[in-house]
């Protein structure tokens, strides 16, 4: 029996900051070596909100592959490709949608929620109400058996789930019902302790250089009542030991009582932070220069991507059109 399968992708919407890497990226390259994965830009997910300015798509989409392979992402081990060119998921979710009741789409967390923050965008179209149904098509149509998700996203499989039984309960088995693989890191917080978002420029980015690092770590909010060296802390309200605790595993109790007791200082703890940070980007760094250097690389890894997701998509759409007696 082969591997069981991946289904994953990001928005291209820019390059790719921490908060990006230990939420999937991590994983996913973890995942590679015991799933078979299909890792998705899913460029079509984001017109559902950036439909009115798409200038900066295709440098997105190119960076963004970059900080892919840089991260790990192996192209002889997975496969990765652009969702616009693998029609078939089009097809898919069209047809998906002739299954879906109204309220379905209409009651997921995620789609009432962005109604009601995202204010400057007109997001009450039909292709936003209805990505939860394309991104259904994106899993169902490589009968993926699993997808790594935040608790977030969760409504979303759920969704999916249903979807892929009420298809099956009319036509017979064609989809798998995908369960969740849980990000093992909680959500990773900005320099300044917000949401980490590139439109409050709180973000380190995979691609930023060391001095560029080392400057933003340098101002990165820690505890506002410790004022002097001498003054002990409290680093759960510090966003520096957030990082540590997900960048500096090892040394993250040691730490914590160096800031409770005051042996350690705030500048102190950010140096430490500024050495892992140096362990994990470095080699990331190394690789997207070598990278660069060989400019056809990531067109190569994503037409060969694209065309091993086009074929085991059509696999799925063969049996889907003649399960419902539509026209070979």
């Amino acid at each position: 029996m082969g591997k069981k399968r991946i289904l994953s992708g990001n928005r291209p919407t820019g390059k790719l900051h921490l908060g990006n890497y230990v939420g999937a990226l991590e994983n996913w390259v973890r995942l590679q070596n015991e799933y078979e994965c299909f890792y998705m830009v899913a460029d079509w997910h984001a017109l559902t909100s950036d439909y009115a300015d798409t200038s900066a798509m295709r440098g997105n989409i190119d960076s963004m592959v970059l900080d892919w392979l840089a991260a790990g992402l192996d192209p002889d081990i997975c496969v990765m490709f652009i969702q616009s060119k693998v029609k078939q998921h089009a097809e898919l979710s069209l047809l998906l949608s002739m299954f879906v009741p109204l309220p379905w789409v209409e009651r997921c967390p995620t789609y009432k929620e962005a109604l009601a923050q995202i204010q400057d965008k007109d997001l009450r179209t039909h292709g936003f109400l209805g990505y939860p149904i394309l991104q259904a098509a994106d899993i169902l149509i490589y009968k993926a058996d699993a997808v790594p998700v935040g608790e977030d996203q969760l409504p979303h499989l759920e969704l999916t789930r249903e979807i892929a039984r009420r298809v099956n309960f009319i036509y017979g088995k064609i989809f798998t019902e995908p369960q969740d693989i849980l990000s093992r890191v909680p959500k990773l917080l900005g320099t300044d302790g917000r949401k980490m978002s590139k439109s409050y420029g709180n973000c380190i980015y995979l691609s930023d250089d060391e001095k560029t690092v080392n400057e933003k770590a340098s101002l990165m909010v820690t505890d506002p009542a410790r004022v002097r060296r001498s003054d002990k802390g409290h680093p759960e309200v510090c966003s520096v030991f957030d990082y540590h605790k997900v960048f500096t595993r090892e040394r993250a109790a040691e730490i914590e009582q160096g800031c409770r007791d005051a042996a350690l200082g705030c500048v102190e703890c950010k140096k430490i932070l500024m050495a892992s940070l140096k362990t994990l980007l470095e080699p990331m760094r190394i690789r997207r220069e070598e990278l660069l250097k060989k400019p056809d690389t990531v067109r190569f890894v994503i037409e060969d991507g694209n065309r091993r997701a086009s074929e085991a998509a059509e696999k799925t759409m063969i049996e889907v059109r003649e399960a419902l007696r539509l026209v070979p």
